[in-house]
């Protein structure tokens, strides 16, 4: 994912609520959500070249999904695909801290993520460039958070216009199209605004927007997660691209 909104703890019934935009290349190989053949309990888009996942739930109510860190100048050739951090957590047994735990001893082994892990007790957020304490991650307080590409709550643009948008939306009760809707701007940040990531700057206005459009590389899919409630755990996907 490149932009993920999520509301944790918040709404009561729903522990959490996500709305997410994956952003990949298009020739990027993918299958859409669903059950998986080799690990049953888990709901998921798949990677087919690596063949990990980017968001994802399981039937017993784990959540885990996925940003990349952008820093092409810390790029590291032959790396692990990423989607795996996802996909161990959901087909595996340990609980969000216990996964944390294990992952930390070789998480520089990837190039940089931020990883959301948990269920309907704890959520926990990892990143192997930006934690305060890179051991365990940091369990999640409730509230409404954003996450692009860059730490927790990263005061990029597209992040705080989303938070925003996402916060009023469950002030209103909104039905679930209206958090499609939401994932569907594609109004690019003036150029005071954009944050310095080390790509050109005409890549930084292009990736600025919620909906990324390009030739080559844009907005996949849009995803809303919900736990809790009378479905238990629910994802929805609607393709882009």
């Amino acid at each position: 994912m490149c932009l993920i909104v999520f509301a944790w703890q918040v709404v009561p019934g729903t522990p959490l609520i996500v709305a997410a935009n994956r952003d990949e290349f298009y020739d990027r190989p993918a299958l859409p959500a669903t059950w998986w053949d080799d690990h049953p309990q888990v709901y998921a888009g798949r990677d087919l070249r690596g063949g990990g996942t980017w968001i994802g739930i399981t039937r017993d109510g784990r959540f885990s999904a996925l940003t990349n860190i952008r820093a092409p100048s810390e790029k590291q050739d032959g790396a692990p695909s990423r989607g795996a951090l996802v996909a161990n957590y959901l087909s595996g047994p340990a609980d969000a801290q216990e996964y944390v735990a294990e992952i930390a001893g070789h998480a520089d082994r990837f190039n940089g993520f931020n990883l959301l892990v948990g269920d309907g007790s704890q959520l926990i957020w990892f990143s192997n460039r930006k934690n305060e304490d890179p051991r365990n991650g940091k369990p999640l307080a409730p509230g409404i958070y954003g996450l692009s590409n860059d730490a927790l709550d990263s005061p990029w643009p597209k992040v705080v216009r989303t938070k925003a948008q996402f916060a009023s939306l469950l002030c209103q009760g909104a039905p679930q199209d209206a958090f499609f809707e939401m994932l569907t701007d594609t109004t690019r940040a003036s150029d005071c605004r954009l944050p310095k990531t080390g790509v050109s700057m005409e890549m930084e206005r292009l990736l600025s927007a919620v909906l990324i459009e390009s030739p080559t590389y844009g907005t996949r899919t849009s995803t809303v997660v919900q736990l809790g409630g009378d479905l238990g755990a629910a994802l929805y996907e609607r393709a882009i691209k």
